[in-house]
């Protein structure tokens, strides 16, 4: 049983097509949590960056960064507990110096997107755990992404999800040691987590995750 007492915020992390949706919906039907979706679908952005990163990955980071961060402030205000799709330190320690590593940003661009993150970031309420899914092969997450089919993510490449893999490999760090963030992985490589088995196997992973931090 959940601790009714406390008001719990689980975030969501994991490359593009790992599952993060559909396993941020699971935890919220299952224990009752708010759930906070990623703002993709109405990002007004995103278009023009997967046409044209060079030009718009800046413009990109700061538009996830200002969504997010009132996302942040909304989980403050709601009673109940809260479930949120994709993790505010994904933008700055994957996405933005990803980006900046194939060019796509410049280093003042990187500098800027920094000074706003951590001026923002100064106040914000934080997730009491970080639930990160892993995907070994990007072949299975490409092949996630087009079974989904959203129209602006069909120019995704292997070698861009292979880039994006590297980084969620010292994530799990960072959150550790930079952020002093609990963080719970669970290999969904194999794992189909809209099975009713592979639903059942998840929810007890992140139950067992809870009870280990003393949220439960």
């Amino acid at each position: 049983m959940m601790n009714a007492q406390k008001k719990l915020f689980i975030a969501m992390a994991g490359n593009i097509g790992a599952g993060k949706t559909t396993a941020a919906k699971l935890i919220s039907q299952h224990f009752g949590f708010e759930l906070f979706d990623e703002p993709v679908i109405d990002n007004r952005f995103l278009r023009d960056y997967y046409a044209e990163m060079r030009r718009w990955s800046f413009t990109l980071q700061l538009e996830f960064l200002i969504r997010r961060v009132e996302h942040h402030e909304l989980i403050r205000t709601v009673p109940k507990s809260c479930v949120q799709d994709r993790t505010l330190y994904e933008d700055p320690e994957i996405f933005a110096k990803y980006l900046h590593g194939l060019g796509f940003m410049d280093n003042r661009e990187l500098d800027l997107y920094f000074e706003y993150f951590n001026r923002l970031n100064r106040d914000l309420l934080h997730p009491d755990l970080i639930v990160m899914l892993v995907v070994d092969h990007v072949s299975t997450l490409l092949e996630r992404i087009r079974r989904r089919g959203r129209q602006e993510e069909r120019g995704i490449d292997e070698s861009f999800l292979a880039g994006l893999n590297a980084y969620y490999s010292t994530f799990p760090q960072v959150c550790r040691k930079k952020y002093g963030l609990p963080i719970c992985q669970i290999n969904v490589e194999r794992l189909d987590i809209r099975s009713p088995e592979g639903k059942k196997i998840f929810l007890q992973e992140v139950e067992n995750a809870l009870r280990e931090n003393g949220l439960q």
